[in-house]
């Protein structure tokens, strides 16, 4: 899976569920789900975040195998 170069302090629309997001330093992926709660007159934006292993361990292997041609 490729993922979306981002930068520090770029702004991000993420979907809802499933919005995986990966470390550029470690290759370590998380999958995001928010949720958008009421909150008397306004709302409050809630989220849970869990590791994907099977993904970090890809990335980690594409990163290694490219890392390893000498340039």
């Amino acid at each position: 899976m490729r993922y979306t170069q981002q930068h520090d302090g770029d702004r991000v629309r993420p979907v809802m569920k499933g919005y995986k997001m990966m470390c550029c330093d470690c290759g370590l992926v998380h999958v995001l789900d928010f949720y958008v709660i009421r909150h008397g007159r306004g709302h409050k934006v809630e989220f849970m975040a869990s590791r994907d292993n099977r993904a970090t361990a890809a990335s980690r292997r594409r990163r290694r195998s490219t890392s390893d041609i000498p340039g």
